[in-house]
């Protein structure tokens, strides 16, 4: 199927559903976040029904993106359409498997619009619409010129925060010409950038507690490989007691990757049932992150990636770390080659 008969056929499906939800994966980000409420603001204005659907609660770090509190952890009994936004794969969907929902989801129609290029799409999509961009949102964008959808101001607003989220303020090796081309139009069309800014740091503000708890965790940041590899262990006491104030990883994951020396920080977390999470971020010219996840069945972006190990796995913590090293430095030895 072509560009033009995928963006055709997205416009019908829309067109003939009137209930529509909006999926997030297990792990929304700031892309996943801004861009499905910018899809609910469309949809709004093209008279359709939109409902917002993740499998967790809103990560306090994201809660600066206005309608975060309108995503639900439960899918609506009756839809008649499914956008997935931000996500190419099933696996991330643990939540709707446990709930016995997967197979509601999979059951109707379902459009995904990614910026995730995959050699294996969603299965049951009716249009798997991947294009190559920076962001989720990028995408969106031009569909919206390209189908005349509408876009008020809170659409625009979203838009532009998926757009800096993944491209860490135009800044990423992925972010284009025409990245910046759209951020541009963006503003022209009213969108305010110090006022988005504003928002993000109030948000980012952290108690004295937290302040106090991230300099526990940098002292406990490990490094290897030369110092190429910056790693650090959160276990579930400490998820357990800052994850409701907020993401443990994301208290530190940016200053390990800012080391001089190191060019790649992952954050472990370990859960009470013996399930390993990972979260990876690499730093320009070691663009090695999801290649990392792949191999552990993870994904994610070249600088930003993670995996999962379930506690079904039987896998220690000791014999994933251990094998992340290696793997890692494997990885990062053949990108010096390049």
């Amino acid at each position: 199927m072509t560009k033009d008969n995928k963006e055709s056929q997205i416009n019908s499906l829309i067109n003939e559903a009137k209930n529509i939800v909006i999926v997030q994966a297990d792990n929304p980000d700031g892309d996943s976040l801004a861009s499905a409420l910018a899809l609910e603001e469309i949809l709004h204005e093209l008279k359709k029904e939109p409902y917002l659907y993740s499998g967790i609660d809103m990560p306090s770090y994201l809660r600066y993106i206005p309608g975060w509190d309108r995503v639900s952890k439960d899918l609506p009994n009756n839809f008649d359409l499914s956008i997935i936004v931000d996500c190419s794969t099933v696996t991330l969907f643990e939540s709707l498997n446990k709930s016995n929902q997967y197979r509601k989801l999979s059951s109707k129609p379902c459009i995904t619009i990614d910026h995730h290029l995959v050699d294996e799409p969603i299965g049951f999509a009716s249009v798997n619409y991947y294009q190559k961009a920076v962001s989720t949102g990028e995408i969106l964008y031009e569909l919206a010129k390209k189908l005349n959808w509408p876009l008020n101001l809170a659409a625009k607003e979203r838009i532009t925060t998926s757009i800096l989220s993944d491209s860490l303020g135009l800044m990423t090796e992925n972010t284009s010409a025409r990245s910046i081309h759209i951020i541009a139009e963006l503003v022209d069309g009213g969108v305010k950038l110090p006022a988005l800014e504003e928002a993000r740091r109030d948000v980012m503000r952290k108690s004295p507690e937290l302040l106090g708890y991230k300099g526990e965790l940098l002292k406990r940041v490990e490094f290897h490989d030369d110092n190429k590899i910056a790693m650090v262990t959160i276990p579930w006491q400490e998820i357990e007691k800052y994850s409701p104030l907020y993401n443990p990883s994301m208290l530190v994951i940016d200053d390990m990757r800012l080391v001089e020396g190191t060019d790649i920080a992952i954050a472990f977390k370990v859960y009470k049932d013996g399930k390993i999470t990972a979260k990876i971020r690499s730093n320009y010219g070691s663009d090695i992150a999801r290649d990392l996840a792949v191999h552990f069945n993870g994904g994610g972006h070249p600088y930003a990636s993670g995996f999962k190990i379930e506690a079904k796995e039987n896998r220690s913590f000791d014999e994933v770390k251990n094998e992340t090293i290696k793997v890692t430095s494997e990885l990062l030895a053949t990108a010096s080659k390049k």
